[in-house]
């Protein structure tokens, strides 16, 4: 009965006195934080600020600027409202879709950016 007590009581020691300490754990998940912080400054940031731009750019998209769709549609935008999801786009002369301004990736030209920059050309003259 000793033995088999022994048994069953010598590996619950073994596991307390081999114990880690806080700092031995902390240690141990040093590269997992470290990989985040990597993530979040090579990968995270960056998409954030591009889509902040873009949220920027499609509230200041004004009539005759050139767009990219996400179906990889290039037009000129027609005719844009505020307060509306959709805008008419002329992708061909005389060719015209309506478009959801969500499917808008990119900007390529815009009449409201080449404002701002003469403007602060002007300013520094």
């Amino acid at each position: 009965m000793t033995s088999f007590m022994n048994l069953l009581i010598s590996p619950a020691y073994a596991q307390a006195a081999g114990s880690s300490s806080g700092v031995a754990q902390l240690v141990s998940f040093a590269p997992f934080i470290l990989i985040f912080v990597v993530f979040y400054f090579l990968l995270i940031r960056p998409q954030q600020t591009r889509a902040k731009q873009l949220r920027n750019q499609l509230k200041t998209l004004r009539r005759g600027d050139k767009i990219i769709t996400a179906g990889g549609l290039i037009g000129k935008v027609v005719k844009n409202q505020e307060d509306s999801q959709e805008m008419e786009v002329e992708i061909a002369p005389n060719i015209r879709v309506n478009v959801l301004r969500s499917t808008v990736t990119t900007v390529l030209e815009s009449k409201a950016l080449q404002a701002d920059e003469s403007k602060k050309e002007n300013k520094k003259s």
